[in-house]
């Protein structure tokens, strides 16, 4: 089964936590779900670096790491998913 590791930033701010809403894809079972912003991690890149450029690309926000949060690793029908989560804010 196909492997994908991805990181993604529990950002809290003002007493409050951002999740963002998946757009349609291939997957039905994921489509338009809740998610923690993030992404794959290039080659060459450690998770933090990761992270923070993906949040960079996607939301257009500097972030800083506050801490590992957790790593979970889920069997979906298609891929196994292993995500490496920070508190960031």
């Amino acid at each position: 089964m196909k492997k994908i590791e991805v990181v993604a930033a529990v950002i809290y701010h003002n007493e409050k936590i951002l999740c963002v809403q998946r757009g349609n894809n291939k997957y039905k079972y994921i489509a338009f779900k809740y998610e923690f912003p993030g992404g794959k991690v290039e080659e060459g890149e450690t998770n933090e670096e990761a992270i923070k450029r993906e949040i960079l690309e996607e939301l257009n926000l500097n972030i800083t790491i506050d801490s590992n949060f957790i790593t979970v690793n889920h069997d979906y029908p298609d891929f196994t998913l292993i995500m490496h989560s920070y508190i960031c804010s």
